[in-house]
């Protein structure tokens, strides 16, 4: 049961990145948008499966408070600004979404709002994530840090590096579901935000070495761990390549490979600890009783009936979006 709540977790917490990292990218790159054509066609491009791909946020929270109480308690106490900056984000992000389509005086901020809800969110996720690499200060599964212990250096410039990848990710989506203007447009913003992306990582890769982190010993511990930038150079080469054919379906794919590199980067440098290093994830875990439980609920239906809708939602609205597309 450890085992399997372990994957759980570990899977949406992927496909929440993954899903809601593209529309987070789309929502960024459309404070760089300047006509409503463009800004509408963005839109139309998300519309169909944005507030599904949050749901996994939603099922991977639920999934810490049952099956990894200690964690859950732990990361809310540390993370308490971020979290809620996070979700104050993603609900201004949400609300202006809906109502920029009935507004028209008040448009432009609503449009402000839904970038800045977007950029928000994105942030504070790469704040969090640089702050538990550094390592989580507690006594037995209790905070110990400071309020602001998550706003170092590192842990903002992870921030900023999240941001570039999820408008990398944002970008390649457009280029794979947008047409005309916006498909060209976003294949040069596709062209610098892999730069961007390949200087953040040699920037942390520094950093990290600098700051002697702990994590960094695991890639001489565990030379498996030499795969994930394997997959992550593919990754490179398969946006580079749709760059010069101008094959729309390869930026995303080598996006979603790079996001598969760094999502294993992390796992495999974590394990056995869900928090480096100091709790691992069987300290951590329910009563077996607890676990049993949630399993003949939530593992068996809502855990499959999630990934079945979000399949079938992609599979339905497939295809390109045009501009005159209605909103969806």
């Amino acid at each position: 049961m450890i085992e399997f709540w372990l994957a759980a977790l570990s899977l949406t917490i992927f496909l929440y990145v993954l899903l809601d990292g593209f529309d987070l990218g789309v929502g960024i790159l459309f404070a760089f948008s300047r006509t409503e054509r463009c800004k509408a066609h963005m839109l139309r491009a998300v519309s169909p499966v944005w507030d599904g791909n949050e749901t996994w946020l939603i099922i991977s929270a639920a999934i810490l408070f049952g099956a990894f109480p200690m964690i859950y308690a732990l990361l809310l106490g540390a993370f308490y600004i971020p979290l809620i900056l996070l979700l104050c984000g993603l609900i201004l992000r949400g609300v202006a979404f809906e109502f920029r389509e009935k507004s028209r005086r008040l448009r432009p901020a609503w449009d402000a709002g839904f970038a800045l809800g977007s950029t928000v969110a994105t942030f504070m996720q790469g704040c969090t994530v640089g702050a538990l690499a550094q390592g989580l200060p507690n006594i037995d599964g209790r905070f110990t840090g400071g309020l602001f212990f998550w706003a170092s250096p590192f842990a903002l410039l992870c921030g900023v590096g999240l941001c570039l990848g999820y408008s990398l990710a944002g970008a390649a989506w457009l280029v794979f579901k947008a047409e005309d203007d916006l498909r060209d447009r976003s294949y040069g913003q596709v062209k610098w935000l892999l730069v961007g992306v390949l200087l953040f990582l040699v920037a942390a890769f520094m950093f990290a070495l600098r700051l002697d982190l702990r994590v960094m010993t695991r890639w001489i511990e565990r030379p498996i761990l030499s795969l994930c930038p394997l997959i992550g150079a593919v990754g490179v080469i398969a946006i580079l390549l749709g760059l010069y054919r101008r094959t729309d379906y390869l930026p995303f794919t080598g996006a979603v490979l790079l996001f598969i590199a760094a999502f294993g980067t992390l796992g495999l440098s974590f394990l056995p600890y869900m928090v480096p290093f100091s709790i691992t994830y069987v300290q951590a875990a329910a009563p077996p009783s607890s676990l049993s439980f949630l399993f003949w609920f939530a593992g068996i239906f809502v855990l499959p009936l999630t990934l079945v809708y979000t399949l079938v939602t992609y599979a339905i609205f497939h295809g390109k979006v045009g501009e005159e597309d209605g909103y969806q």
